[in-house]
């Protein structure tokens, strides 16, 4: 599922923008709504889902410890 995803964690990937969080989020909604664009009617929820994706996703890249490195300190 979501093979376009790339890894965001680090060292795999030093340097992750805001914009490869929310991609990576899109992607993953895309993926379990199974639209790639909404319709009118539901783009409000997919824009929510995708929100609520980014939010987690950088909470848990923020909270991750790689072996041999300092805890990131990224905040949102």
């Amino acid at each position: 599922m979501c093979r376009s995803i790339k890894t965001l964690r680090p060292p795999v990937t030093p340097e992750v923008s805001d914009e490869d969080i929310r991609a990576a989020a899109l992607q993953y909604v895309r993926k379990v709504s199974g639209f790639r664009a909404p319709a009118a009617h539901n783009r409000e929820v997919f824009d929510r889902a995708v929100d609520a994706v980014a939010a987690a996703t950088q909470e848990l890249l923020n909270g991750l410890q790689v072996r041999g490195s300092a805890p990131s300190t990224r905040q949102p």
